[in-house]
Parts: C-alpha cells; structure tokens; sequence
C-alpha cells in the first residue's frame, strides 16, 4: 500500500440519523469481529492506519463518502459497536470529536488502571496521543485546525491515531492516520497516510527535507534565545534588508495568483505576539530540550513558536523547510492502467472477502447484508 492517500472531504453539518448510527454501529463491529478472528489485532490496527481501507470501510456501514463524517461517525460507530467488548478484543478506543477529543489523555488512562497495564506503557500511550496531536497542528501547519481525534490501542501497547482537521475557508477536512509498528520518528514522516483533496503549500516539518531547520530552531532555543528574538524582530522589521544572509521574504509574506482575472488581492504577513513569544521561548530555553521532539512536546509551544523558530532558521541560517504538501493521490487496490501502481489481484480479493465476511457476520436483517455488499462491490469498482 503507498503511504498516502487522497479522497473528497467537504465540511458537513448535521447529526446522523439513530436508524442508521444503529446499523452502523452492529455493521462494523461484525467486520472488526471478523479481522479480529482471522488476523488478530494488530491486524486491526494496522487497516485502520490505511486512509483508503477506512474510508472504503466508511463506504461500506453507510457513510457518505464524500462527507466530514467519514471519519467522526465511523470512528464513533466503532467506539460505541465494539463498547463491552474491548477486553474480550483487546481493542480500546479513545477519544473522539471537540470536547470528546480533549478527553483522550484521561480515556487512556482509566483504561490502563482497569487493565493494570504497566506506568511507563500508560505514559508512553498518553503521550502518542498528545504528540501526534501537536505534530499535525504545528510541524505540519497546512491550514486545517484539528477537532477530531482518536488513539486506538491494544494490550500490548501498539496503537493507531486517526485524526482530522477543518479548514472552513475551503469547507474542507483533511484526515491523518498514524501506526505505532511503523513508526520512527515522531516529527519525520510519521504518518502512515493523509488524505484530503486539497493541495496547499504547508510548513512541513515532518519531512526529511526539514531535518537541518528543526536541529537550527532547536539550538536557537537551547543556546541562543536572545539571538533568535532579535533576529525575528528584524526580519519583521526589515523583511528586504540586504544584511539578510538568507533573503525569502516571500515565505512569510505569502500571496497566490491564480489564472484569473481580479480586481485587488490580500497579501497576509506573518503576525507573532512577541512578548508571549518571548516567554515561551526563555521557557523552552530554560528546559534544554535534547531535540526537536522534545522542545516540540513541551508545554505553550505551538504552532506560532514553531513557525517563528523555522522563519528565522531559514532567513538567518539557510536551513530551508519543507513546503510541500504531503497529501498524495492514490488507489485503495491500484489502477487498471498501473497508475500509481497495477492491481494486486490478491490484495483486492482479500480485502472484499475479508468485509464481506464481517457483513455476514453482523446482526442485521438480510436486506441490510445485501445493501452492504452492494456497498462494498461500489467502493472497489475500478
């Protein structure tokens, strides 16, 4: 499978009906039933970090597929359809949408002390939900504010978080998922995909190209704080300054022309609070953080800290970030014209029989099967 995905995902509104959450609910919860028996948990896991498996899955219990809800109310379909079986599966769901989201950490935690898991295995499960979160709203900014959030674990301590943002000027969302098993590095390609239908020009800090801005913004934190502060000053202050040893005022004065006829366009510049900025920097500084993860992870440091750190270490120092959007377009099985891959035959049959089963296996009436299998047959069309 590629890493990364891409699909339509428009902003939606609304509640989704009791009739259908119900179905939806006993649906899915008959095919993690069915990977479950067959592949184990892990195996689980490792679906729910693929962006097009889940979003086929999403197609399959009866949720729109061009829809925000995709995600949320096929998440909160499993969560409440797997609830009472989580030991017998070892399957936690945490998390959720808004408020729900914030409450992850303690969801965790009360989970782990029922379990009698090990500290240090809850601490480490606390903090994947926290750092991921914070990955996905400062390392990689792309202009979608994340509102939705789940870490889904087992008990041996694997985990995957799907997550999605909003961007309410495109009316767009975009979803990450994260898998621990193929994890190195939390702030480099962390992902196990993205998928959105908007392409934007993001600070992207998770990818290789960004290695040297991070380790620069890092020491700046650690060894030179006032440095780092008068540089950020006088690049607000004198953006075209030939003294610049790095000049690209155009990374934080960022304007787009599209190939159309207009009137007047915004030019939007970068604006830093720099008395909390200082605060947060001295903090940080104060706390010597071994590296970018570290400083990352650290409490007040955001979005802002982070985006001024990589201003000045590419404006100063040279060390230019990444501005390219990680969002890539994908087949769930491949394309008949070997775009971007040919078709796994074996992969395809698995995958239909593997919800198929599932679709038998749950307690809905046989009319319901057949819609779901008609469902299903429609999501792998090629």
């Amino acid at each position: 499978m590629p890493r990364i995905g891409i699909a339509t995902i428009p902003l939606d509104y609304g509640r989704c009906p009791y009739w259908l959450f119900e179905r939806m609910k006993r649906l899915s919860r008959g095919i993690v039933l069915a990977i479950v028996e067959e592949f184990g948990v892990e195996e689980f896991l490792k679906r729910l970090s693929d962006p097009v498996w889940f979003q086929s899955l999403s197609c399959v219990i009866g949720m729109d597929w061009n829809s925000s809800g995709t995600t949320t109310i096929t998440m909160g379909a499993l969560k409440e359809g797997l609830r009472g079986l989580e030991n017998e599966l070892g399957i936690f769901i945490c998390g959720g949408k808004g408020k729900t989201s914030r409450k992850t950490p303690q969801q965790i935690q009360n989970w782990g002390e029922f379990l009698g898991l090990p500290l240090r295995q809850i601490d480490k499960l606390i903090y994947a939900s926290k750092i991921s979160a914070k990955v996905d709203s400062s390392c990689l900014q792309d202009g979608f504010q994340i509102y939705h959030h789940n870490l889904i674990f087992t008990k041996s301590g694997q985990w995957s978080v799907i997550q999605q943002g909003m961007n309410t000027d495109y009316q767009k969302a975009r979803r990450y998922h994260w898998l621990s098993s193929s994890l190195q590095n939390f702030t480099e390609l962390p992902h196990s995909g993205i998928i959105s239908d908007v392409r934007t020009k993001p600070l992207n800090l998770t990818a290789k190209e960004s290695k040297e801005n991070k380790e620069i913004s890092t020491e700046l934190v650690r060894e030179e704080p006032k440095i780092f502060l008068r540089d950020l000053k006088m690049i607000l202050r004198r953006p075209n300054d030939i003294s610049l040893r790095k000049q690209k005022p155009e990374n934080f004065t960022l304007m787009e022309l599209r190939e159309i006829e207009f009137y007047w366009h915004p030019i939007l510049k970068e604006k830093f609070d720099l008395k909390r900025l200082e605060k947060t920097i001295f903090f940080a500084s104060q706390q010597q953080p071994e590296d970018f993860e570290q400083l990352l992870s650290l409490k007040g440091v955001g979005p802002k800290t982070i985006r001024a750190l990589s201003l000045v270490s590419e404006i100063i120092y040279g060390a230019n970030p990444s501005y390219e959007d990680p969002a890539r377009y994908s087949f769930c099985v491949g394309g008949k014209d070997g775009t971007p891959y040919p078709v796994s035959r074996g992969t395809y049959d698995k995958t239909i029989e593997i919800l198929e089963r599932g679709i038998k296996k749950s307690k809905i009436i046989k009319r319901e099967k057949i819609e779901a299998q008609r469902r299903l047959i429609q999501s792998f069309k090629i």
